[in-house]
């Protein structure tokens, strides 16, 4: 029965091993789906996926082996439906044997017996009492004489399996969609390093408790230099151009690094395709700064975050003063500038919004060599990030 699912999930490139599956017939076979698609719906995600963003995958996966299924129920329940808006009453008073039998049952074997008819029944049922119908003593059907049962016919409550994966609700949480500001300013909230320094004081609790008990219990106040983020971060980014289909994403990327207050420093800076000697202080490029200056103000500890799609004709990054020229040390090629930069800070990454089956047969392949290349993705800046928080050269 399940085996479709772990087939369409490895299709969708989510890990599913011999683990889970055996684990999911364990619980099958324990009845914990309660012999339901729904209650299959949620243990086999909580067995066979183990990241939230996986769920997704799992909803699309379910949805196209199970779909069908559901059709056929609907359809049955429907046809039920419609068979019992046509109640027949029952044509004569119940006997003191009759109600007596009709009240012996639990809910628990009530569901059994339920289960059991529904199985068995082929065909409409008025009056009696087994079969699930109308008008009769059976404890299941509608219109009936039974005191306790289980009434069939109104509206329907829970949302079914099939209308759960349909739903998507998890569809924000996937790893290969862009980002928002706010997942960006908690991937980047990773590179915060705390170090202490400063005069000011601050309150230390465990020193403070620790002294005081050896002190016999008379307090004493253990003081120290307050913690301070000490992460330095220069942010390179390409504008105009190729990256015009990505303005919204870097604007974004810009707004959640110039909100986040755990960076000790933060300077910005705008490119077009390449660096060529200088980079600029806006996106307009009215506002030039030498890449010289910037090494020079910027020390090897900074991380240095690269966005771009690294994608321009192959003389621009491989040819001396392959675009716009800016005094005689720009002759150099724009891959030996990007070359030069990575050299100079201990940690880099380059941050590529152009989806990664793009990445092969172009330029960027090049600067995939002088770069730690991630996707702008939820897991890719991760990842990213994760490379930023590496011990560093020298």
């Amino acid at each position: 029965m399940f085996l479709p699912l772990i087939y369409a999930l490895r299709e969708r490139g989510v890990k599913v091993g011999t683990q889970e599956a055996v684990s999911l017939a364990d619980a099958m076979s324990r009845g914990l789906h309660e012999s339901s698609l729904d209650g299959f719906y949620y243990v086999a995600r909580s067995l066979l996926i183990h990241r939230v963003e996986d769920y997704d995958d799992f909803d699309l996966a379910f949805g196209k082996v199970f779909r069908g299924i559901e059709v056929e129920a609907k359809q049955l329940k429907d046809e039920l439906l419609e068979w019992l808006k046509d109640a027949k009453e029952r044509e004569h008073e119940l006997s003191e044997e009759e109600l007596a039998m009709l009240e012996r049952f639990d809910k628990d074997e009530l569901e059994r017996m339920f289960n059991e008819l529904l199985d068995e029944q082929t065909e409409r049922h008025d009056g009696g009492n087994k079969w699930i119908g109308t008008g009769g003593t059976s404890p299941f059907g509608h219109s009936g004489a039974a005191r306790q049962g289980i009434r069939v016919g109104g509206p329907g409550g829970n949302k079914s399996a099939i209308k759960s994966a349909d739903a998507r609700l998890y569809k924000p949480y996937r790893s290969d969609l862009s980002l928002d500001v706010r997942q960006m300013q908690v991937a980047l909230r990773k590179l915060r390093a705390f170090t202490r320094d400063g005069v000011q004081e601050e309150l230390a609790i465990e020193e403070t408790i620790d002294a005081t008990a050896s002190n016999g219990g008379e307090l004493e106040i253990v003081t120290r230099p307050p913690r301070r983020s000490n992460t330095r971060v220069v942010l390179m980014m390409d504008v105009g151009g190729s990256m015009d289909p990505w303005a919204l994403l870097m604007s974004r990327l810009f707004s959640a690094a110039h909100k986040s207050t755990h960076f000790r420093e933060l300077r910005t800076y705008y490119f077009h395709n390449c660096v060529y000697g200088q980079v600029y202080k806006t996106e307009r490029f009215d506002d030039p700064v030498r890449v010289q200056d910037v090494l020079s103000d910027c020390g090897p500890h900074f991380k240095l975050i690269m966005v771009g799609d690294a994608l321009m004709a192959p003389y621009e990054l491989l040819s001396p003063g392959g675009s716009i020229t800016y005094g005689d040390e720009t002759r150099m090629e724009g891959i030996m500038w990007l070359m030069t930069l990575q050299k100079h800070f201990h940690r880099s990454v380059w941050l590529n919004p152009e989806p990664t089956r793009f990445w092969n047969g172009n330029t960027i392949e090049h600067i995939r060599q002088v770069f730690p290349m991630f996707p702008l993705t939820l897991e890719g800046l991760g990842e990213g990030v994760d490379e930023l928080l590496r011990p560093g050269r020298g």
